[in-house]
């Protein structure tokens, strides 16, 4: 068994290095030198930063590490995320039994045969969008006017959710995943979207649908509350995190003419391609957090009971124990072990809606648009480095 002494704490978040789509090299350190080690957070506390893979695996499927965000020591990467966690925290902030009662409600809307069954209904959206984008003259925003309608509008109608509100709620789900966001900041926000939502309920018990938040209100056991929060975690979830991947796959693609190429070449490359772009990009990049709830030894080092976890995703995917040669994208790769949207009970939810989506989007894009390219040099893209979902905050294209 092995200590690190708090003298040795990394600050987190570490600073980018010259690559963009890469963890911080500080991160990259720890996983070669010291996998488990110490981090110093935004006021003060320290937690345990997990770099490899295979401990990253142990510990979000080990009971002994809670995810629900009211245990003692449970480790906050902001204080807007404090806010947000706390007081009302959704069921991904729970553990079993009662995560698993929520979660269950919902597990039949992503299974992946009824996912699957909406492919024309998104291949018409991104369709409907792209001839948008290129009706008017070159340059376009990819962000603003494909990467993000298209997730938004299928969230919305899978939920029940009036498309034409998209500019409110995207407004807000920005404040909620930026780690900049004051406490006041982030609890308007929520009880904005709350309200909003706690209306669009009482809405539907009076004209009810076959949509997601209209079906959790006919179910009778839940309060208005409990459908606001599971609604609002489905509703920034499923536009913020593929909207980002969206456009972050295309810069990355576009900087890689090689594996563009290979992907124009063999359109049957685009599953694939989507997990090793998942790896690669791994857009949680604030990482996974649980908090020991025993004591447990996790790669020869102990982990106290009350000591809070990072798990840094990004690094697990980057693990060359793992992922040969960790730093090169290969869309031709057998990229599955991927820890992209997790491990374990609490993995992502939606993550079959979240591949198709991006398989349609980018296979389209890439066979409609052949010439597409950035429309300013590389050297101006703003990325997202302040948020709990990397991404670009513009991306200028010409076709």
């Amino acid at each position: 068994m092995t200590t690190v002494e708090p003298i040795d704490a990394i600050t987190f978040p570490a600073a980018r290095g010259g690559c963009p789509f890469a963890p911080p090299p500080a991160y990259q350190e720890a996983l070669e030198q010291r996998p488990i080690t110490r981090i110093s957070l935004w006021d003060g506390s320290r937690a345990w930063l997990v770099t490899r893979h295979e401990d990253v695996r142990t510990i979000m499927g080990d009971r002994r590490f809670s995810a629900d965000a009211r245990n003692d020591g449970f480790p906050f990467l902001s204080n807007g995320r404090r806010e947000l966690a706390a007081e009302k925290p959704s069921f991904i902030r729970m553990d079993d039994p009662e995560h698993a009662r929520f979660r269950r409600m919902l597990t039949g809307d992503f299974i992946i045969k009824r996912v699957e069954a909406l492919r024309p209904e998104i291949q018409q959206i991104v369709d409907d969008f792209l001839d948008r984008m290129t009706a008017h003259p070159a340059p376009a925003d990819l962000v603003t006017e494909f990467a993000l309608p298209v997730p938004s509008l299928v969230i919305c109608r899978l939920l029940g959710v009036p498309y034409e509100d998209h500019d409110y709620f995207q407004e807000r789900s920005r404040i909620l995943l930026h780690n900049l966001s004051t406490a006041d900041q982030v609890r308007q926000a929520r009880d904005e979207l709350t309200n909003y939502l706690e209306e669009l309920a009482d809405r539907k018990a009076q004209e009810p649908d076959e949509r997601i938040v209209s079906r959790l209100v006919a179910r009778g056991d839940l309060t208005r509350d409990e459908v606001a929060s599971m609604s609002l975690l489905l509703l920034i979830a499923g536009h913020e995190t593929t909207a980002n991947m969206t456009a972050l796959s295309t810069l990355v693609l576009l900087r890689d003419p090689a594996q563009l190429a290979r992907l124009r070449e063999d359109p049957t490359l685009i599953k694939g391609a989507v997990e090793e772009l998942l790896r690669y990009l791994s857009i949680v990049h604030s990482g996974t957090v649980r908090v020991a709830v025993e004591t447990a030894e996790i790669g020869g080092t102990t982990i106290e009971a009350g000591e809070g976890v990072v798990c840094m995703l990004s690094t697990a995917n980057r693990d060359a124990s793992v992922f040969a040669s960790p730093d090169e994208l290969d869309v031709g790769r057998e990229a599955r072990r991927h820890v992209a949207f997790g491990f374990g009970v609490h993995q992502c939810l939606g993550q079959p809606l979240a591949r198709l989506e991006l398989q349609i989007a980018l296979d389209t894009m890439i066979r409609r648009l052949p010439d597409l390219r950035l429309a300013v040099p590389f050297e101006q893209i703003r990325f997202r480095k302040d948020a709990a979902i990397y991404g670009v905050e513009e991306l200028p294209v010409a076709w």
